[in-house]
């Protein structure tokens, strides 16, 4: 099967690899970040779900269907890096108590907070959360993200992590678009935390492991939650058999960043707590940060140095960080709007943050790109310049979305 996009605004998100550089699939640092690689009017065929051309002209096979984009932006599809998109309930009435200035710890006293969408997973069925998140992928695809990242996290016991595993994957299987399931088993903790920890490190991990021998793992370093020693100590355990990320820095500033660069974890996210020092670290390493502003737009007002950490050389990326507590929305295009407003970020960085940079947290270097050999996930815009991604609030910019080649219903 054939599909020819003609007259588009091509951004095709390539950067010229410089000497000493390493194969494509790297992420952007810097001042890469702000090259969308543009072809003003450009064509690009796909073949059997990958792009087989780019360029300002380009043949027409005789069996290819032909969409016309009159000028519009046509760019990679969306890579959300992080998100905790399956759960059952919801978060409506605690809130409202925020909203009426109930403080947090009488809402988390009173069983709200993550227990309270804990005991909704527990109560769910793995058919039932996997129905619940088919339905927000489905919405995720029309807003133009074709790769999503999903944790787990809210079981908080074995059986129940890989309740929320199975169901992601279930999921995923009748979704056009690419899920990656990452074992987020970190996240709170019930009783004493030091026990719980060795509980995770001794039981929970190796019965994860044993059905999911290669998933990323994931924790959450803040005030209530698991200390950076308790963090350490399950990471170099975990380390032997999984890729490594954690959230860290989203209220409080601990410690986790330079343990994660000692560690070699593949992304450090949230940050909004970041110091200086820390960030510059960070932006040294191996190690991506992952921005998150929809948080700080629900929550606290708080947003990442985004900006400075690019300055720095550091390599981003920006998800929405989707999840029913404190970031409620799945949209990468109001992500990228936040991330230009508060972050610090150009609108051409914070669309390679979203695609490439993303892919690149996941471990991808076949889309976040157009250009040949790449899969073809890509979107067009209802617009002709891609500053309206980041300038227009609400609303849906995508037109039209392309799955693995294929012209997704609209």
């Amino acid at each position: 099967m054939s599909l020819l996009i003609r007259n588009a605004r091509v951004l095709t998100l390539t950067a010229p690899l410089k000497p000493g550089q390493p194969v494509p699939g790297r992420p952007r640092r810097g001042k890469e970040l702000g090259e969308l690689g543009v072809i003003p009017q450009g064509d690009v065929l796909i073949v059997d779900g990958k792009i087989s051309a780019v360029g300002p002209k380009v043949e027409s096979p005789p069996d290819a269907e032909v969409i016309d984009a009159q000028g519009r932006v046509l760019m990679p599809g969306f890579v959300d890096c992080h998100t905790h998109i399956c759960w059952a309930g919801d978060r409506l009435g605690e809130w409202e108590q925020k909203l009426k200035g109930v403080p947090h710890a009488e809402i988390l006293r009173t069983g709200g907070g993550i227990q309270a969408t804990v005991r909704a997973v527990r109560d769910a069925t793995k058919k039932q959360l996997a129905a619940h998140l088919k339905t927000r992928l489905d919405a995720l695809l029309r807003d133009g993200t074709t790769t999503v990242e999903i944790k787990s996290g809210y079981g908080l016991q074995a059986e129940e992590e890989l309740k929320m595993l199975r169901a992601i994957v279930r999921a995923g299987n009748e979704w056009p678009g690419t899920i990656i399931p990452t074992a987020l088993l970190g996240h709170a903790f019930e009783g004493e935390l030091d026990e719980y920890a060795r509980m995770v490190v001794k039981e929970m991990l190796p019965t994860v492991s044993r059905e999911f021998p290669a998933i990323t793992v994931d924790a959450y370093c803040e005030q209530g939650a698991w200390s950076v020693e308790a963090c350490v100590r399950f990471f170099e355990k975990a380390s032997k058999h999984h890729p490594l990320r954690v959230h860290a820095d989203q209220f409080t500033s601990l410690g986790m960043v330079p343990e994660a660069v000692r560690l070699n974890v593949r992304s450090v996210d949230h940050l909004e707590a970041s110091t200086k020092a820390d960030l510059l670290l960070l932006a040294q390493s191996r190690t991506m940060g992952v921005i998150l502003p929809c948080t700080g737009f629900h929550t606290d007002g708080r947003y990442a140095r985004g900006g400075f950490f690019v300055d720095a050389g550091g390599a981003l990326a920006l998800a929405t960080n989707c999840n029913p507590g404190t970031a409620p929305t799945h949209s990468m295009p109001f992500a990228i709007a936040l991330a230009v407003r508060f972050c610090g970020l150009s609108p051409a960085e914070a669309i390679a943050a979203a695609t490439v940079n993303a892919a690149a947290v996941l471990g991808f270097s076949d889309r976040g790109m157009i250009e040949p050999g790449q899969r073809a996930d890509l979107i067009i815009l209802r617009h002709k310049d891609e500053r309206q991604l980041a300038y227009e609030l609400g609303g849906n910019p995508v037109d039209q979305v392309i799955c693995s080649g294929v012209l997704m219903p609209g």
